[in-house]
């Protein structure tokens, strides 16, 4: 048996979909709208006009808080950053151009446009996870990057 699946510790990943998943769809069910993290970063700091922003604000400070909940109860996995600070704000900013671009981030089309079927977000989660997995074998494979 594997390391991951010895103890507790498969447990971790699974409650974690299943949190994500239900909090989704009660946003969903309660407010009509798709609970995407970046529209609601955007609709927060008044980028977007798309519902209340009051409610945005409350549902990105449930997520850091209940990821700090969490962190206090369960063992933390060690963080090493590799790289330097503007590497690393590039990269940020890359990704906020590609979630304004692609009309939203991972968590708005990968887990609730999927799961309402939607044809648009099945192509994004699609070109999402190819671009992952072109950039892990062209760093890693190609260039040489360590992991």
């Amino acid at each position: 048996m594997t390391p991951l699946l010895t103890g507790w510790a498969w447990w971790y990943p699974l409650l974690g979909g299943a949190l994500i998943g239900t909090s989704a769809g009660v946003y969903l069910l309660m407010t009509g709208r798709v609970a995407g993290i970046s529209g609601m970063a955007a609709n927060a700091v008044g980028l977007e006009a798309s519902g209340s922003r009051s409610l945005s604000a409350t549902f990105l400070v449930g997520l850091v808080l209940a990821a700090a909940l969490a962190s206090s109860l369960l063992r933390s996995p060690a963080i090493e950053i590799t790289t330097d600070w503007p590497a690393l704000v590039l990269g940020g900013l890359l990704v906020g151009f590609g979630t304004r671009l692609g009309s939203g981030c991972t968590s708005g089309h990968g887990i609730c446009g999927m799961a309402r079927l939607s044809r648009r977000s099945i192509a994004a989660t699609c070109v999402f996870m190819l671009s992952a997995m072109l950039t892990v074998y062209v760093t890693h494979h190609m260039i040489g990057l360590p992991a």
